[in-house]
């Protein structure tokens, strides 16, 4: 790879090397690009390091480019954007750690020293911006040798690695499972030893981590390296209670942990979203809680679905997710994932069609994608029967919405129509008949219109005692 070809294409590596000779210092691109610009990846942030201050260099190449600088004097460090570029500027740097912190004690340093504190082999290479070595790679740990074995390693020990920045074993995996490299065997084996040191790292950045890893392309992949590392414990113990399976009198279950990570796979093939993946996570989280065994029928899992829904704030909460509509959605999947499954029948009433589709609303997509993802088996026949059903059920779905218009359901008949034909407040009474009229609407005895559901509305007041004051104006 030429790597003199590629920086000469993009102007703003000509920029900073004048600027840099300009002010007599050494500048490198370094870190994520250049292990993307092997790996042939788009990127569009660049880290460049300078043997000097970041912050003037960034400054002088921001005057050539006529683009502002945004500095961080307490980092040291400065960003421009340059087109569709990110550029970072950072002295090179040395670190040291406390036991009880993983924010370092920072000093200048050469370049060694700022690639001995990277965290990976693939992450540790630089490309020179010098007119003495201009495109020149900087290797010195065999990042570049790393990435074709498809291997994640840390440049140093990686028991240093690890204790001085702990979230550093979460990267490692959000690394291996986003490009699906290996993890080297005593990297692996340093996680698995120091996976307590997670606890002082801040949920927020453990949440932000186990994000990427759950919008990799396999995230299984991600979450069984969690597991075997003994992080995944630590960080949502609800999830490793799902696993194993318990046998009685012959009969046993599913392991329900990897089932939800076979759901999950089957979500990811199907969508990038992270709130419908979180949903494919958490739909089976009560299982555990509501597992019983009856003699007859085997294992039960009663009422999971609804107990999960109340779960998930919970888990939100504690996970620093947001607790706006993003966990809204993820809850209401979670409480109505069983409810499509369980209308694959021969006979399907209009009025439990009708009813998902009021409380599915915009998420019926969403919905009918978990569903069909959690249709799991080792065999291949059975998996084929269930969704040539679920195809059936959702066929129905979609033409009595296109007839019906449910997706944003709302009766025609309102609580104020309710108390001005009736000359009632705000009352008991006022709900039960918005309850009746809601219903026969759903059952489909009434139409959604106004012509049909204000002559019930009178009859079912009729019933409860009131009559009519007034005749409502229906234009």
């Amino acid at each position: 790879m030429n790597f003199t070809e590629i920086l000469h294409s993009n102007p703003v590596f000509e920029t900073i090397a004048r600027q840099a000779a300009v002010l007599n210092v050494r500048a490198f691109v370094i870190g994520g690009f250049v292990r993307d610009l092997i790996l042939r990846r788009s990127s569009k942030d660049i880290d460049v390091v300078c043997i000097g201050s970041g912050i003037d260099l960034a400054e002088a190449v921001g005057r050539e480019l006529e683009t502002p600088v945004t500095v961080f004097r307490n980092f040291g460090t400065a960003m421009l954007r340059s087109g569709d570029w990110e550029v970072e500027f950072v002295g090179a740097r040395r670190e040291s750690y406390r036991a009880e912190s993983r924010k370092p004690i920072v000093e200048d340093g050469t370049l060694e020293d700022d690639q001995n504190r990277r965290d990976f082999t693939i992450n540790a290479m630089g490309i020179s911006l010098n007119a003495d070595d201009f495109g020149a790679l900087i290797d010195p740990f065999g990042g570049k040798e790393d990435l074709r074995k498809m291997i994640l390693r840390t440049p140093l020990d990686p028991a240093i690695t690890f204790s001085d920045d702990p979230l550093r074993m979460m990267r490692a995996i959000r690394f291996a499972s986003q490009l699906f490299f290996d993890i080297e065997p005593d990297t692996f084996d340093a996680i698995v030893r120091m996976k307590d040191r997670i606890g002082i790292v801040s949920r927020e950045r453990i949440t932000d981590e186990l994000n990427k890893i759950i919008l990799s392309p396999k995230p299984s992949y991600g979450f069984k390296l969690l597991y075997h590392a003994g992080l995944l414990e630590i960080i949502f113990p609800e999830l490793v209670v799902l696993k194993g399976v318990e046998m009685i009198e012959g009969k046993g279950h599913k392991d329900n942990f990897y089932h939800t990570l076979q759901v999950l796979d089957n979500v990811a093939d199907r969508s990038d979203d992270l709130w419908l993946r979180w949903a494919a996570i958490l739909h089976d989280i009560a299982k555990p809680a509501t597992k019983r065994f009856d003699p007859k029928v085997g294992w039960t899992f009663h009422g999971h679905e609804d107990l999960g829904a109340r779960m998930v704030p919970g888990i939100f909460r504690t996970m620093k997710l947001p607790l706006n509509e993003k966990m809204r959605f993820v809850k209401k999947l979670v409480r109505l994932h069983l409810r499509p499954i369980a209308l694959v029948k021969e006979q399907i009433t209009d009025s439990a069609l009708r009813r998902l589709l009021v409380e599915a609303g915009e998420d019926l997509e969403a919905l009918l994608m978990l569903c069909r993802a959690d249709i799991t088996s080792k065999n291949y026949d059975r998996v084929k029967k269930h969704l040539a059903n679920f195809d059936r059920v959702e066929r129905k779905l979609h033409d009595l919405e296109e007839r019906d218009k449910l997706r944003n359901f709302q009766p025609v008949i309102t609580g104020e129509m309710i108390m001005e034909t009736f000359g009632l407040k705000p009352s008991k009474e006022v709900g039960q008949i918005k309850i009746v009229i809601r219903e026969a609407i759903l059952e489909g005895t009434v139409a959604n219109t106004l012509e049909a559901a204000y002559p019930f509305m009178v009859e079912e007041g009729r019933k409860m005692g009131l009559e009519p004051v007034k005749e409502l104006d229906k234009k």
